[in-house]
């Protein structure tokens, strides 16, 4: 016969149960995050986003296991500047940090800056980056001055070498572990960076797999001059190319394999995409935007839009795809939102959180009413819905692609203002200015948003929300 003790000790117990789940006192653990940003990659140089002449089996399994976003885009369509939106949330212009800066650089990503990692510190997050890093040099812009507890990698392009001085006086380039050089990157050792960068990462998931972690794997790979190691070099009917892309593909195995072993697979978010588009100068040495125009350094769709894809096990609905347009300024505050960390409140943010659409819930509907598309402090573009209007700017094409790793020939147009509708071409072909003018009006107010608040060098306005880079 129960006492009257006994059974108020059962009713707290089963409230407890109710209230609070089998273990109370275990707080859940949050998801880790990794995320794979390569160099130069073009929209087309993944079998599920139409590559030929390789294969891509660990990043054609992430895509039927998750998410593709076909109308992903990058800040700007250069090395620095795309690294620091991605890092910061914020447009390139707005932190100061456009082009790509040279090993003379003076200037880097300001320490007053919140990145992605200092967010996710707050929470208890383990990070780490192997790979190039491009947003300054100089000790007190290094990645463990930006929140990273563990940094092995170059510091800037891997082009930005002896062998081009030609036309620039540059000094070897470094291999950088945390804070100190420990060795001059030859053209030997530029062929091991790919498996050197993935070995690196499995060993962090390893050392780090009983906590919440986030590893950013920025690969140098595949900008020129490209390289892949003896196990891949000659393998692909691509050429060289292919090989690099196989050796990509074959680190996303290793990383996959990696959280598999360490039952951290249902708990981890994945995302694997590009910091601009394919360096088309170099010809049989760069990859394909197809069946965009343009490539690196514009702001058509293919300096811009890249492939990217999303894997969370259970959480990202399987084989699916999303073509909202959404931006690597994204990305930050989505991260801090999952990781139950705060954003900055005393600083703008340009960055929506995605996951609503990753996740499958939000299958229709923008993001943003608009995106920037800026080279450098010139505003070459803008996009909302399906729309997307380029204002009158120089622009760079390439009439003759270069062999065998020398560039070919470049020449600069002149745009005129040209509206696309992106559903019926995504290769910007087809200027409907005319029969539009409604749409042109209408984004044109995007464009003066844009303008007030960011700037545009070609007409000579000062944004007013602008952060300067650290000196």
């Amino acid at each position: 016969m129960l006492t009257r003790i006994s059974i108020y000790f059962l009713l707290s117990l089963t409230l407890s149960t109710i209230c609070f789940g089998a273990s109370p006192s275990a707080p859940s653990r949050p998801p880790n995050f990794v995320v794979i940003f390569v160099d130069d990659m073009g929209y087309a140089d993944i079998g599920s986003f139409g590559a030929k002449g390789y294969a891509t089996p660990n990043l054609d399994r992430m895509a039927r296991e998750g998410m593709r976003l076909t109308n992903f885009y990058v800040a700007q369509a250069v090395c620095t500047a795309s690294r620091a939106a991605l890092l910061t949330g914020s447009y390139s212009n707005r932190v100061g940090m456009t082009g790509a800066l040279f090993p003379t650089a003076q200037t880097g990503l300001n320490p007053e800056e919140k990145t992605i990692p200092e967010i996710l510190k707050t929470r208890g997050y383990a990070t780490g980056i192997f790979g190039k890093w491009h947003l300054g040099h100089l000790p007190q812009f290094l990645p463990l001055q930006h929140g990273f507890d563990e940094y092995l990698g170059i510091p800037y392009s891997n082009d930005m070498w002896p062998p081009n001085n030609k036309n620039f006086n540059f000094p070897p380039l470094p291999l950088i572990e945390n804070d100190q050089v420990i060795k001059e990157v030859d053209a030997n050792g530029q062929a091991q960076l790919t498996k050197l960068f993935t070995d690196r990462a499995v060993k962090f998931i390893d050392r780090h797999q009983a906590e919440p972690f986030f590893l950013f794997v920025t690969h140098p790979m595949p900008h020129v001059p490209i390289f892949a190691s003896e196990k891949f070099k000659g393998k692909t009917a691509r050429g060289l190319y292919g090989d690099v892309i196989e050796e990509i593909d074959w680190s996303v195995g290793e990383i996959l394999a990696s959280l598999k072993r360490n039952g951290l697979d249902e708990n981890t978010l994945v995302i694997f995409t590009s910091d601009n588009g394919p360096w088309a100068e170099y010809g049989d040495h760069a990859g394909s935007a197809s069946p965009l125009r343009g490539s690196k350094q514009t702001a058509f769709e293919g300096g811009q839009r890249e492939p990217f894809i999303a894997r969370w096990p259970k959480k990202i609905p399987a084989g699916s795809v999303s073509q909202t347009p959404l931006m690597a300024i994204d990305l930050l505050p989505t991260l801090a939102k999952l990781a139950g960390a705060e954003t900055p409140n005393d600083r703008i943010i340009d960055g929506r959180d995605l996951w609503p659409v990753l996740s499958g819930k939000q299958k229709k509907g923008e993001i943003h009413d608009a995106l920037y598309f800026y080279w450098g402090y010139e505003l070459h573009a803008v996009r909302s819905g399906k729309w997307k209007l380029h204002l009158p700017h120089p622009a760079k094409e390439i009439p003759v692609p270069g062999k065998d790793g020398q560039p070919g020939a470049s020449k600069i147009i002149q745009v005129p203002l040209s509206l696309f509708d992106l559903e019926k071409g995504a290769g910007e072909a087809n200027n409907v200015t005319a029969q539009h003018p409604e749409i042109v009006q209408q984004l044109m107010k995007f464009v003066e948003r844009a303008r007030a608040d960011l700037g545009d060098s070609l007409v000579n306005m000062k944004g007013k929300n602008m952060r300067p880079a650290g000196k």
